[in-house]
C-alpha cells in the first residue's frame, strides 16, 4: 500500500511540474485589461487557434513609456503573433543572442509597434489584422527598450468567421464545447432522476450519504449547464453575459461536495458508521478549506490571464493544493481498508468483513483510476492533441467523470440486499481463508 501511494505521488509531482512548463491556452474572449509600469520583456495575452478566416483586434490607449535612460526606441516596443512550430526557432534566437529584440526576427507575424501610434499626442491605436494561416498563435507584446516600464490600456478580439459573416470568439480547437457540455449536463440530469427513483424504490436502506450524492449529482448537472451556457455566450458575443460567475458558484460547491463524498464514503459515514473518527475529521477539515483556495486560484486564472504577474503563481498554487487534496482522500478509504481487516480477526463475521473489504479495495482502485486519468492522461491528450482538437481531452475527461460517478454510485447504491453486504452462511469458511491468505493487502 505505501508503494503505491508512494508512485502516486511521484506521479502527481511529475505532472504539476509538466504542467507548469506547458500551460494550457486561456479561454479566448474579449478582453480588456490594464498594463500598469511593466517592465517585463514579453507579455503573452492570448493563445488563440486560428481557422483561415481568423482575425485579431488589437486596440490600446493611454500609452506611456517610462525610462531611466534616454528616450526609449518605439519600434523596440510592440505586439506580434508567434505560432508554436516557431516557438522553436525564436528562442534559439534568443538563446544565441541574448540583447536579441524578438521585434527582428523572421519567424514572427508582427502586428504594429509604438512607432504606429497615431496621433503620437493621444498614444493610442485600433487595428484588425487577417490570420491566413491557420494555426495556433500566441499574442505577444515585447519590450526591448532597456529600464522601460510600460503603462497602456488594452483590448484585445481574437476570433474566426463562421459561413462569411459570423464570428467565433473560441479558439478552433474549443468550438465545440458549448454542445459538448450540453449533452454531458442532459446525461447528468437523467442520472439524477435515476438515483432519486432507486432512493425512492430503496427507502428503508436510503442513508444521509445517499442524500448528499444526489446533492452531488445536482451541482454537477447544473455546473454543466452553466459551463454550456459560459461557452455559448463567449463563442457569439465574447463576453459570458454572467453565466461564468454561476459557473463557479457551482463548481466551487461541486468540487467541495466531490472530495468530501469521496472522503465520506471511503470512511463509510452512514452507512457503516454513524459517526466519523477525529482522524477521518482532520482530513475534511484539510480538504474543504484547501478546495476554497484551489477554486480561488482557479477564478483567477481563468477571469485574468498570463498577462497579470502573479498568474504563474496562481496555477501553482492551483496545482500544489490539487495534488494535496488528492493524496488527502485517499487516507480515508486505507484506514477502512485496515479497520476491517483488524476486525474481521475478532468479530467471527469473515464473510461479511470480506465484502466490504472487496468493496472498499475496488473504491480505492477506482478512485486512484480516476486521479490518474484526469490529471495525466488527460494533461497528456491537452498537450500532444492538435490545435483543432484540444475539446478531445475535455470530452475525455468528462466522460472519465461520468463513468466515476456511476461506479461509485453503483457500487454504494441504497439496496435492501445488497450483494457487498448479504452472503449465506457457506461462504463464511471460504472468507476466512481468503482473510488469512492476506489477499487484500494493497
Amino acid at each position: 500500500m505505501t508503494k503505491t501511494l508512494l508512485a502516486f505521488l511521484q506521479a502527481l509531482s511529475v505532472v504539476s511540474f509538466s504542467v507548469f512548463l506547458l500551460l494550457p491556452s486561456i479561454a479566448a474572449e474579449i478582453r480588456t485589461l490594464t498594463i500598469m509600469a511593466d517592465s517585463r520583456p514579453m507579455i503573452l495575452f492570448e493563445k488563440f487557434g486560428f481557422t483561415h478566416t481568423g482575425h485579431v483586434t488589437v486596440s490600446v490607449t493611454g500609452v506611456s513609456v517610462a525610462s531611466t535612460l534616454s528616450s526609449p526606441d518605439p519600434s523596440r516596443l510592440g505586439f506580434f503573433l508567434l505560432s508554436e512550430e516557431s516557438l522553436i526557432q525564436v528562442l534559439l534566437e534568443l538563446q544565441q543572442n541574448p540583447s536579441f529584440c524578438v521585434l527582428d526576427s523572421l519567424y514572427i507575424l508582427s502586428l504594429f509597434t509604438f512607432r504606429d501610434l497615431s496621433p503620437p499626442t493621444h498614444a493610442s491605436f485600433n487595428q484588425s489584422y487577417p490570420v491566413s494561416s491557420p494555426n495556433e498563435y500566441s499574442l505577444f507584446f515585447a519590450n526591448c527598450a532597456p529600464e522601460s516600464q510600460v503603462t497602456m490600456n488594452v483590448r484585445t478580439e481574437v476570433y474566426n468567421i463562421d459561413n462569411g459573416q459570423t464570428k467565433d470568439f473560441l479558439s478552433a480547437g474549443r468550438t465545440q464545447l458549448p454542445t459538448l457540455y450540453f449533452l454531458f449536463s442532459i446525461a447528468y440530469f437523467a442520472f439524477l432522476g435515476f438515483w432519486i427513483h432507486t432512493c425512492y424504490r430503496n427507502k428503508r436502506s436510503v442513508h444521509r450519504i445517499h442524500m448528499l450524492m444526489a446533492v452531488l449529482l445536482l451541482m454537477k448537472t447544473l455546473n454543466l449547464t452553466c459551463a454550456a451556457g459560459d461557452k455559448h455566450y463567449v463563442k457569439v458575443t465574447g463576453t459570458p453575459h454572467g453565466w461564468d460567475v454561476l459557473f463557479y458558484i457551482f463548481q466551487f460547491i461541486r468540487v467541495v461536495l466531490l472530495f468530501t463524498v469521496i472522503v465520506l464514503v471511503g470512511t463509510g459515514w452512514s452507512f457503516l458508521k454513524p459517526f466519523l473518527q477525529e482522524k477521518e475529521k482532520k482530513v475534511l477539515m484539510i480538504v474543504i478549506p484547501l478546495q476554497v483556495l484551489a477554486n480561488v486560484a482557479s477564478i483567477v486564472i481563468g477571469e485574468t490571464g498570463p498577462f497579470i504577474k502573479d498568474w504563474m503563481t496562481w496555477n501553482q498554487l492551483f496545482l500544489l493544493v490539487d495534488i494535496i487534496c488528492c493524496c488527502a482522500i485517499i487516507f480515508p478509504i486505507v484506514w477502512s481498508i485496515r479497520s476491517l481487516r483488524e476486525t474481521s480477526k475478532t468479530d467471527g463475521k469473515a464473510a461479511r468483513n470480506l465484502a466490504k473489504l472487496t468493496l472498499f479495495r475496488q473504491f480505492y482502485i477506482i478512485v486512484i483510476g480516476y486521479l490518474y486519468f484526469t490529471r495525466i492522461v488527460v494533461f497528456a491528450l491537452r498537450t500532444i492533441a492538435a490545435y483543432r482538437y484540444q475539446w478531445v481531452s475535455n470530452a475525455a475527461e468528462e466522460i472519465a467523470s461520468l463513468a466515476f460517478y456511476l461506479v461509485m454510485f453503483y457500487m454504494f447504491r441504497p439496496a435492501e440486499k445488497n450483494e457487498y453486504f448479504v452472503l449465506d452462511e457457506e461462504e463464511e469458511e471460504a472468507a476466512m481463508a481468503a482473510l488469512r491468505d492476506e489477499e487484500f493487502e494493497l
